[in-house]
């Protein structure tokens, strides 16, 4: 079954074919960081205008990278939320155009479950069932069981600003630009991350995360000290990666020994950070778990992933009306 997948929910528009799950025939992704960089962050005014204007040359490079029309196509899936609602209108709409003047199968998606899809695309041994899974992204800060493919309980998610968010937010406190994420990621790995000791929100028992706390105290010491030059940006940029690392993996522990699991899986956009792989796999590996990663252009935003994510639904017999609609907040 050949799926084409479309995903809008945020910044990026892509498209996707997926045979049978696993095998990418194209992933076509049109970014729009240039866009959204001179307000230090995404305007969904801005993302919506843009997605309208490049959906549809997305699609069309899909399917030429691809090798095929729309008569290969068996179905079509889109990301129906969570995310910024006019994004994901534009998405959803011309998934259901092409669905209905085709007489496809449509089927719509939770972009989390996306997420927790990508690991198993071009992958001959991905995750066994049951295996924990650690969401990490911009808008997400999430750990899940995942019983079975379609199957999910979530174990803990963040009280406030996800760790994406805070990369973001800590990158422009320091001047760093947009997106920071990677800049953060960059710098640290020359900085000393003992340098400074920022906090690690709820160390107790509980397996939700916070990452305000730690937005705050970094900006206490900038207002402090002063933003840092030199080796002494790699250091606050350290010791604040760091910082979210820590609570990141501490909480993933007591999650598979709470939820006893062989395996587990790390994913999402801040699943590229280098010291959260280096950690997460270093921790639970001592715990006797095995870490799977996606690579990092599956960890981020991407339309694969969905139409992955849809393959399964649509074998299930799953199928959406033409009352299809998107949806801010959707949980799995």
């Amino acid at each position: 079954m050949k799926v084409m997948g479309i995903e809008t929910s945020c910044d990026e528009t892509a498209a996707a074919v997926v045979e049978d799950g696993r095998r990418v025939l194209s992933d076509v992704v049109s970014s729009q960081v240039a866009a959204h960089r001179p307000y230090g962050g995404v305007v969904p005014e801005v993302a919506s205008r843009h997605h309208v204007q490049n959906v549809l040359p997305v699609v069309r490079a899909a399917l030429a990278d691809a090798g095929l029309d729309l008569d290969a196509v068996d179905g079509v899936a889109c990301t129906r939320g969570p995310g910024l609602v006019g994004a994901l209108l534009v998405g959803v709409q011309v998934a259901k155009s092409i669905a209905y003047a085709r007489g496809l199968p449509l089927v719509g998606v939770s972009h989390l479950e996306g997420h927790l899809t990508a690991v198993q695309l071009e992958n001959d041994d991905p995750p066994k069932f049951p295996h924990l899974a650690l969401l990490v992204s911009g808008g997400h800060t999430q750990l899940i069981r995942v019983e079975a493919q379609g199957r999910y309980r979530l174990l803990g998610s963040t009280r406030d600003d996800a760790a994406g968010e805070a990369f973001d937010k800590v990158a422009k406190l320091l001047g760093l630009g947009y997106p920071g994420g990677a800049v953060i990621d960059r710098l640290a790995e020359t900085g000393n991350p003992r340098a400074i000791h920022f906090p690690r929100a709820l160390p107790g028992r509980t397996l939700d995360f916070s990452f305000s706390g730690l937005k705050t105290a970094v900006r206490t010491w900038i207002e402090r000290h002063g933003r840092p030059l030199g080796p002494a940006l790699h250091d606050l940029a350290a010791s604040f990666q760091q910082a979210v690392v820590d609570a990141l993996v501490r909480k993933a522990v007591l999650a598979v020994r709470r939820e006893p699991v062989s395996e587990a899986q790390l994913t999402g956009g801040v699943a590229a950070n280098r010291q959260l792989r280096r950690d997460l796999a270093a921790a639970l590996g001592a715990q006797g778990v095995r870490l799977h990663v996606p690579p990092p252009n599956r960890c981020t935003d991407n339309a694969a992933m969905i139409a992955a994510a849809g393959f399964h639904r649509l074998e299930r017999g799953e199928r959406a009306g033409w009352d299809l609609n998107p949806q801010a907040s959707l949980p799995l």
